[in-house]
């Protein structure tokens, strides 16, 4: 008895330790990303970062693999090409924040704040071109953000039935998606209204309930793609690959008003 309670003791103190183990500051961070090289880039690898005040610094190339950014201000920053794989983004600021080619995978961007009104703006719009987002489970309004090239293969941004009752929804209206890998991404009940989707990879997509109206499709690839019950109204098909094989076409909204 007596071991048992040494050791929950112990397991105690452990526990208030890390829990006040030391959080870097952003003079800290910001130090840190002065020093910083090409060959020796900045490394906040599995780092509490959380609800700091990151915005307009340079965290080019930088190794963010892990790293705990929840409800933290990344505006007008330069992600481009950093390491966030696996990393928390729940909750960040990311109003005009450059991820282009930056590497996602895994990583969670749940209720992500892009726009700093109500109506987005392209000059606030993040960037994602190229980007890795392979995995990644996003919950966000990106209405009109650079996706061109980027890998959302198996990404996680659809919602079911028990979740319509929240506030918060997937908007990729206007984005370009051109040339993006969307295999088996999980896309049920997202807004991709106008969304530019030419030449995209849409194998294996679950397009559920998904809203195309006015989406432009052309040369794009849904081959084994379930679009049972998505709305393709005015959205352009044009030398679609792979519409043989596609699931629920028949059950698609307004698929005889989709120009093919």
């Amino acid at each position: 008895m007596r071991i048992l309670f040494t050791l929950l003791i112990a397991a105690l103190f452990a526990s208030t330790q890390s829990a006040g183990a030391a959080k870097l500051t952003v003079k800290q961070v910001s130090e840190v990303l002065v020093k910083a090289t090409s060959g020796q880039p900045a490394d906040f690898s599995h780092e509490d970062l959380s609800f700091l005040d990151l915005s307009d610094l340079d965290f080019k190339r930088a190794k963010l693999a892990g790293a705990n950014l929840y409800g933290a201000d990344l505006s007008h920053s330069d992600l481009s090409g950093t390491d966030l794989s696996g990393a928390n983004l729940d909750h960040a600021v990311i109003t005009s924040t450059n991820f282009a080619g930056a590497n996602l995978a895994s990583a969670s961007l749940y209720d992500i704040a892009a726009y700093s009104a109500l109506e987005p703006s392209s000059s606030e719009a993040p960037n994602f071109a190229n980007a890795n987002l392979s995995g990644a489970h996003v919950m966000a309004r990106l209405t009109g953000v650079d996706l061109h090239g980027a890998n959302l293969a198996h990404v996680r941004m659809g919602m079911a039935r028990d979740q319509l009752k929240t506030t918060l929804w997937n908007d990729l209206s206007g984005c370009n998606l051109s040339n993006a890998n969307l295999i088996d991404a999980d896309l049920q009940r997202v807004h991709l209204t106008f969304a530019i989707l030419r030449n995209a990879n849409l194998s294996g997509a679950n397009l559920t309930s998904s809203d195309l109206t006015r989406a432009d499709l052309t040369g794009a690839n849904v081959a084994g793609a379930n679009l049972t019950g998505t709305n393709l109204d005015g959205t352009v098909m044009r030398q679609v690959k792979g519409l043989d094989t596609a699931k629920g076409f028949d059950d698609a909204q307004n698929r005889d008003r989709a120009v093919r």
